[in-house]
């Protein structure tokens, strides 16, 4: 008999907008990336002008001392009590006016100016300090000149303000919230990834715009996991026009409305944004939840380096606790698995027998 011969048929080639180039963009873009900026605010009291220049003068009265003790000089007037004086009687006033303010603030510079001269004649007469003194030293002449702009140009801003004596890396972070408005720590950049596990993208103790740090931490996640984000959700102020471009190069979805009018799709966009600020919020409960039980609403060390350690430290206990309840939901399914197990064997044995 004649053998029928098998024929296979090839299909035609496929065009580039084919469900091929779906599927290698599907493998190339996966995971989710969830980014956010928050502060980890210091233990230090709030920061008002009269106070600094008080605290400021106190210290070098205390290094003035220590200089005529050392080499055997004679104490110049210091005016102390009365500087004392003047400073309790605007501390306990209940009302402050703008006249009452700038009258207080004159005092309290002149004081600190005729402290920095004594100290200035000692050291011009070949009298050292001490290190530790000189770096108090340097502090107090910036906070001083920073406190004597603002009082002779009737501002209350100034660049890289000082709001500490004895941290004097810390800065003002305006957050803008409804409790604490500006808050006085490290401002960080946090994410999230697919597992939930979160990792320190920037931090700095200078305020910064976070917009910045989008396109470092998507390239973050592209070096660890080896493909991009199929979505990054963050905050509006994180949607400039450069994140949305490169987003959209990379095949990124970035959270949020789209720029322009309302497409087609307007619903199907807005049920889409409303699970992508849904989704979101987990970022937000790893800040109360970091906050709250792991020490990071009150950083109570005083240096630079241990501040940012603790920091660090708060976001790796709150990983280690994630992990530890991924390994003990493991354990109880494994055990409810056992557990089903026995009883059904134990079921056939007493029907079999």
């Amino acid at each position: 008999m004649p053998t029928r011969m098998m024929t296979t048929i090839h299909p035609p080639p496929s065009s580039g907008n084919s469900d091929d180039n779906d599927a290698s963009k599907e493998a190339t873009n996966k995971g989710t990336l969830t980014l956010d900026a928050s502060c980890a605010p210091a233990n230090i009291r709030y920061p008002q002008d009269i106070s600094l220049l008080n605290e400021a003068r106190e210290k070098l009265e205390t290094i003035i001392y220590r200089f005529c003790k050392s080499y055997g000089l004679p104490l110049p007037r210091r005016y102390k009590k009365r500087a004392r004086k003047d400073y309790l009687a605007f501390a306990k006033s209940k009302k402050h006016s703008a006249k009452k303010i700038r009258k207080a603030l004159r005092k309290q510079l002149g004081y600190v100016a005729r402290d920095i001269g004594y100290l200035e004649k000692f050291m011009s007469d070949g009298y050292a300090m001490t290190d530790k003194e000189i770096s108090l030293y340097l502090t107090i002449i910036t906070l001083y000149e920073q406190q004597k702009y603002m009082y002779d140009n009737k501002v209350h801003s100034v660049e890289h303000r000082i709001v500490s004596i004895s941290q004097p890396w810390l800065r003002p972070i305006v957050r803008g919230k409804v409790k604490a408005p500006v808050e006085f720590g490290a401002k960080f950049d946090l994410s999230l990834d697919s597992e939930g596990y979160g990792r320190i993208e920037k931090i700095s103790f200078e305020a910064y715009n976070e917009s910045t740090c989008l396109i470092e931490a998507v390239e973050r996640f592209k070096e660890r996991t080896g493909y991009y984000p199929e979505r990054v959700l963050a905050d509006q102020i994180y949607r400039t026009r450069e994140n949305r471009s490169y987003c959209k190069e990379h095949g990124i979805r970035l959270s949020g409305p789209k720029l322009g009018r309302p497409s087609a799709t307007a619903k199907v966009d807005k049920k889409q944004e409303y699970q992508d600020n849904t989704d979101r919020i987990e970022v937000e409960r790893r800040f109360s939840l970091s906050k709250r039980c792991y020490g990071m609403s009150c950083i109570t060390t005083k240096l630079e380096e241990t501040q940012l350690t603790s920091i660090a430290l708060s976001v790796f206990v709150t990983n280690l606790f994630r992990i530890q309840r991924r390994i003990l939901c493991a354990l109880l399914h494994l055990f409810r698995f056992w557990c089903d197990w026995s009883r059904c064997k134990s079921w056939k044995l007493q029907i079999s027998a």
